[in-house]
């Protein structure tokens, strides 16, 4: 089993769900990039649960940094990101009955029987929260670059936002709020729907929408590390993402040729397309038009309606009546790490293309 991703900045993640902590080893980023603690601590925030909407289990999310910053500045060596554990109820959880839709039971035999099955163990969504702490380093990288990434929620089952129109304000926007749609009504309309969907003891799906602003031409490589899979190498990393689609993406196949293409022309003495259909990326680089795409997060698996599952012990067909506390939708806290995800792949890709100095210039 090996949880490490990247090839320059990389990213080792451990722990498990009812585990005393879990937390992130980030290594390859140079000395001297300042790491600001309460950026990190915001964007946690964003991550945590709130109200009806969300899990009753309340963690704090406070975070150490054990190694790797000295005095409020990277020293080059890994930095390690603790968050503890501390509202752990591992009585609600059974261990021969593999819940649907969950990793209980690819993991049983994946690990012969040796998974710690509390709470999805090293599979659960509560391991987003030491990648949004690491994203938060990427982010603010990247913005020091002149890079901001958004991502806003575009669709909660038949409700939708509108479309990403001012980029830049619209950005700044999804970044402001903890239920980032960028129409008022829209995000207040999905809301009571998530909650009535929970009051049913059910859970919903949704779409989030993600725009990078300010990322330079001339990044990714060719086929097998292009940007488009390069970025859905982090993106399907998150746990319920079960679609990604960059630009138009699967509406391409509803085009002609000549409605898909994004002409170029000269604006200000700077090569930009008229559209842009293609999300930013021609050939698995970037054109230095925003980039778009976006994600499908499937309904939260644990829901409390009764389901069938086979009990492990007896080999038998049986019955599961979920306990615990559970998120009737998740893709509102999905957005942060969404974000964060974006921010590591793409920090990855621009030291590949211009070097870890160029992260000091």
């Amino acid at each position: 089993m090996k949880s490490v991703i990247g090839k320059n900045i990389t990213l080792a993640l451990y722990g498990e769900s009812h585990g005393a902590a879990i937390g992130i080893v980030m290594d390859g980023l140079p000395a001297g990039i300042k790491i600001d603690t309460d950026f990190i601590q915001s964007q946690l925030d964003k991550r945590k649960p709130k109200g009806k909407i969300s899990t009753q289990r309340r963690e704090a999310d406070d975070f150490v940094i054990t190694s790797g910053v000295f005095n409020g500045f990277s020293t080059g060596t890994p930095i390690h990101i603790m968050i503890e554990n501390k509202t752990q109820k591992s009585s609600d959880y059974q261990p021969n009955l593999p819940r649907p839709g969950h990793a209980d039971y690819a993991a049983h035999i994946k690990y012969n029987g040796f998974e710690d099955w509390r709470g999805g163990g090293h599979f659960s969504g509560r391991l987003t929260a030491p990648v949004v702490a690491a994203g938060a380093i990427a982010l603010n990288i990247l913005k020091n670059k002149g890079i901001t990434v958004g991502t806003h929620i575009k669709k909660c089952q038949h409700l939708t936002d509108r479309d990403f129109e001012n980029y830049a304000e619209d950005i700044a926007l999804c970044n402001s709020k903890y239920f980032a749609t960028l129409d008022e009504t829209a995000g207040q309309n999905m809301q009571q729907h998530i909650e009535n969907i929970g009051a049913d003891c059910d859970s919903v799906g949704g779409v989030l929408e993600t725009c990078v602003l300010g990322m330079p031409a001339g990044v990714g490589e060719p086929y097998f590390n292009s940007v488009e899979s390069v970025l859905s190498h982090y993106l399907f990393s998150i746990g319920g993402v079960k679609g990604v689609e960059f630009g138009k993406g699967f509406e391409f196949a509803d085009c002609l040729g000549s409605q898909a293409n994004d002409p170029f022309e000269m604006q200000n003495g700077k090569v930009v397309t008229k559209t842009n259909n293609n999300g930013g990326i021609n050939g698995g680089i970037s054109n230095g038009m925003p980039l778009i795409f976006r994600v499908a997060v499937k309904p939260t698996p644990s829901v409390f309606k009764e389901q069938d599952t086979i009990d492990l012990t007896s080999m038998q067909n049986a019955k599961l009546s979920l306990k615990g506390r559970h998120d009737p939708a998740i893709f509102h806290r999905a957005r942060v790490v969404a974000d964060s995800m974006t921010a590591l792949a793409l920090l990855d890709l621009l030291v590949q293309r211009y070097g870890e100095r160029w992260l000091l210039e």
